[in-house]
């Protein structure tokens, strides 16, 4: 066996196994930079969503950019997988708009929600139930969620970037006389074919292409779209006020109405980490080393790691991201990829005056495609699967017409059950749906007033 180098190049090829996988040192760091260019927009649109919960945007630059070093790292250290990890797009979305705005819950108790719902994952991993849940949840429901938080997405990126605005009866579209909502339209068109060009760095591009056109683009006001910052560079500063900002007496005490939420982010974090790491893992060619599987227990750990200590840092749940599988088609094997993501994340913490310069209309076409882009999932549904199309398409509807996520989970998960019980289907109500099932009632009972709840 030959080594690209010696010494530390060396070592570097060893504990990473890049050869023994047949690539290369600098396939690996092309891989990772393609990788950071896919992902690097959650810096900007992070946030903007976790800015809706109230919560400083300049903070939470920092506590992004930190959660992601630090997912990214865990992943490459513990497993070796050409995996990055960042705060995910659909949790973020549940944090802030349906935990702090909705429930009216404080931010110390959700980021406990995150702390709590990580501990459970990494329990998991350690355990042989990680097969027996994903076998057990109903397929139908998982793609419920996966759709209705896409139609959650895109519509806070259709209202963010002004192109549906409230009117007397319900949204209506932007008018087309402002040139900010004809620059949003324009940003959507160019991230769509930015996308459909497969372009690494599309969904970045696009909000950097927005960004510079809104310096020149004015409101009705007069005010250009995008204020351009004070400097482009500056040293970061870490709010470190942020760091383990967790309320374990209000979660104690709100305890029936947050307990399905931290179900959740347990279970969103789960299966989205289950699915992304399947598919990175299956274009990478990777499945087995040294009599192993390579996505086994580390891998898991890792990620459910990564939700603790972001919780810990100050942002929502991290979690692998599936844009990783365009650093396994330029040739990644290993976690080499995931150290050269957190190397450029951490080196783009200087730029976050440039970054809070970002303004919304920037951010609204990338909210809209990765919400779309999860609306998709609905075509892979199985029709014999008990809850069919009904279970998925009911979440969406009650997500869009209500804006309720939590109440369209707890009416999907019901509805699968209730078609379940009438098709004499009883291998499909397995122990964990049951559970659920009383945990949502429980939740409706207490979020409508009954009882005593709020």
């Amino acid at each position: 066996m030959t080594h690209d180098g010696a010494g530390a190049t060396g070592w570097i090829d060893r504990f990473f196994h890049v050869t023994r996988r047949g690539s290369t040192l600098s396939r690996e760091l092309i891989a990772g930079l393609t990788t950071f260019g896919a992902m690097a927009y959650i810096m900007i649109v992070n946030p903007a969503i976790l800015a809706l919960a109230g919560l400083d945007r300049h903070d939470m630059i920092m506590t992004t950019i930190a959660a992601s070093v630090v997912g990214s790292l865990l992943m490459a250290l513990l497993a070796n997988l050409p995996i990055a990890l960042a705060p995910a797009m659909s949790s973020n979305l549940i944090f802030a708009q349906v935990v702090v705005v909705q429930m009216g819950i404080a931010p110390p108790v959700a980021f406990t929600m995150v702390f709590i719902g990580g501990l459970a994952f990494v329990a998991l991993s350690l355990t042989q139930w990680r097969q027996k849940i994903v076998m057990g949840f109903p397929v139908s429901v998982r793609t419920g969620i996966h759709c209705a938080i896409g139609a959650f997405i895109a519509h806070i990126g259709m209202v963010s970037g002004g192109l549906a605005v409230k009117g007397a009866e319900g949204f209506a579209f932007g008018s087309l006389r402002d040139p900010a909502v004809l620059l949003a339209i324009g940003g959507l068109f160019l991230a769509g074919a930015l996308r459909m060009l497969r372009v690494p760095a599309g969904m970045l591009l696009s909000i950097v292409a927005v960004t510079l056109a809104g310096c020149f683009v004015h409101h009705p006001d007069g005010h250009p779209v995008t204020s351009r910052p004070s400097a482009w560079l500056e040293w970061p500063h870490y709010p470190v006020h942020m760091l383990f900002p967790f309320d374990f007496h209000g979660f104690v005490t709100h305890f029936g109405l947050v307990l399905p939420v931290t179900l959740y982010f347990f279970l969103g974090d789960f299966f989205d980490a289950t699915g992304t790491m399947m598919a990175v893992t299956r274009k990478a060619g990777l499945s087995v080393e040294d009599g192993q599987p390579l996505l086994g227990r580390a891998a898991f750990v890792a990620d459910g790691t990564a939700s603790v200590m972001g919780s810990i840092l100050g942002t929502s749940t991290v979690s692998a991201y599936l844009e990783s599988l365009v650093g396994a088609e330029a040739g990644g094997r290993t976690g080499l990829v995931g150290v050269t993501v957190a190397a450029l994340f951490a080196l783009s913490s200087v730029l976050w005056p440039v970054i809070t310069a970002v303004p919304a209309v920037a951010t609204a076409p990338v909210l809209i495609l990765v919400g779309l882009g999860m609306l998709s999932d609905m075509g892979r549904v199985e029709q014999d699967d008990a809850g069919g199309v009904l279970v998925p398409l009911l979440m969406v509807l009650v997500t869009v017409m209500t804006g309720n996520f939590m109440v369209s989970l707890a009416l999907g998960l019901l509805l699968y059950t209730v078609l379940a019980v009438v098709g004499r289907r009883w291998r499909e109500m397995t122990p964990i749906l049951l559970l659920l099932d009383g945990v949502f009632i429980f939740y409706l009972v207490l979020a409508s007033g009954i009882g005593g709840g709020t």
